[in-house]
């Protein structure tokens, strides 16, 4: 339960935010989603502000008392009642003394929903002109019962929406699919299916060649290209920061909501070259002895996390090693989650190392895997290159002895995993890892 001083403060934070957008009457974008919604906004952002003034929420500002502040413009003062002072005075500002001319266009708002209710919370003062849904996975279930109760909350998003609203969907998403059926609203579906307007093919990665220390070639991954089609016209599209169908679905949806603004395949694909994933989000870092970490520590849910080992299943590399950290609020579908994320990692990897209680579970179930392969068609993991740990500190330095030249090691794990300390620890440049890797604050160091 929140306290009251928290409902109070959502209440003014509430009111602050309905004026400012009755004032400055904003184009809002709205994306929620299981998977994928943050790097969606970064795509959105990237497109739409290369021809408009764009404002997204920034940091973790998803929610009642973030989005709010960044309809405004704010910083959240925190623990400060002077500094809550300060944001409300700052609001007065936006309300009375802004001007037109400086307020965004567009806002690109993510909408984030931990419990039953958040979404039509959100929806109820910022109505968006254009509502997307990435993707209905199992994230949050100690607050939600099923899969089904998620699509419902996801789909308050568009239920809000007018018939001269968009609502923008993955028609790869069975569930997403669904929600079309009774919108008011236009739509317009994006992914890899044929039935899809805006559709993603050809889909290849970028190499560099480069030489190992004994001169022999190892191919290095330098972002991912494919062809954006779309009412029979098609533009091909580099991702030169990104790699894996994730950030093709990011792109795919940025490039729907540009065409409702207005813009052609030529100005989308444009942009879309300076489109980089938020950190910890499938980014490609150097790693020691010329490996390839696949950085995706952020976040884990079974379903971003079976999309990531799909990544790396399709690179090439001499050896391909997982890092797989608990995934965290599944509630009930704790053990089968991991369970399943194990089946397919023992197909993909060469070496795994799990880290954390829950995690043993992905362990488990990849060693049995293993040991049902007939050894004469036997390829992939081994049951003797599975190691596991309690911590991420504990596996840092016997993951950093493991790597060999050439290998490409993926990183992934709930945020309560701390999965960017093994990143860290094997980072060809350390000294980046405040620019390249998640939870680099402060109150994250110390934790």
């Amino acid at each position: 339960m929140k306290s009251h001083k928290i409902l109070l403060l959502e209440k003014i934070l509430k009111y602050f935010a309905t004026r400012a957008i009755e004032k400055y009457k904003p184009r809002i974008v709205g994306v929620t989603g299981s998977v994928g919604k943050t790097s969606t906004k970064e795509a959105i952002y990237t497109v739409l502000s290369t021809k408009y003034r764009v404002r997204k929420n920034e940091k973790n500002y998803n929610n009642e008392i973030g989005l709010p502040l960044s309809v405004l413009g704010l910083e959240s003062g925190g623990g400060s009642f002077l500094k809550w002072g300060l944001v409300f005075l700052g609001a007065v500002g936006v309300i009375f003394f802004g001007r037109r001319k400086s307020y965004p266009e567009i806002l690109v708002l993510e909408m984030g929903a931990d419990r039953p209710g958040d979404i039509k919370y959100l929806v109820d003062f910022i109505r968006p002109e254009v509502g997307m849904v990435t993707s209905v996975g199992i994230s949050h279930l100690e607050f939600f019962k099923d899969k089904k109760q998620i699509a419902r909350e996801k789909s308050m998003l568009l239920k809000y929406l007018g018939k001269d609203n968009l609502a923008v969907l993955n028609y790869d998403d069975e569930e997403v699919r669904k929600m079309a059926e009774q919108l008011k609203a236009k739509k317009i579906f994006y992914g890899f299916s044929q039935e899809a307007q805006v559709r993603a093919s050809d889909i290849f990665f970028g190499y560099e060649k480069v030489e190992d220390y004994h001169g022999a070639n190892i191919d290095k991954i330098r972002g991912i290209s494919f062809k954006l089609s779309y009412e029979g016209a098609t533009m091909p599209v580099r991702l030169g920061h990104s790699v894996g169908h994730p950030q093709i679905y990011s792109a795919l949806a940025a490039a729907a909501v540009g065409v409702h603004f207005g813009m052609n395949l030529l100005e989308i694909s444009e942009a879309l070259k300076n489109f980089q994933a938020p950190v910890g989000r499938l980014n490609v870092i150097d790693g020691i002895k010329n490996v390839m970490i696949i950085e995706d520590s952020y976040n884990a849910a079974p379903q971003s996390t079976l999309a990531a080992l799909e990544v790396l299943e399709k690179i090439k590399a001499r050896r391909k090693l997982a890092a797989l950290g608990n995934m965290l609020e599944l509630g009930k579908d704790t053990e089968s989650g991991h369970r399943e994320v194990g089946r397919k990692v023992a197909e993909v990897a060469d070496v795994l190392f799990t880290i954390g209680d829950k995690a043993k579970f992905i362990a488990d179930e990849a060693e049995k895997a293993c040991l049902a392969q007939v050894p004469a068609e036997r390829a992939g993991l081994d049951k003797n290159n599975i190691f596991c740990y309690d911590t991420s500190s504990e596996a840092r330095v016997p993951i950093q002895n493991e790597l060999q030249e050439g290998d490409v090691i993926l990183i992934k794990g709930s945020q309560g995993a701390r999965m960017e300390l093994i990143s860290e620890e094997i980072m060809r440049y350390p000294e980046q890892a405040e620019k390249l890797l998640p939870r680099q604050t402060a109150e994250w160091k110390k934790a």
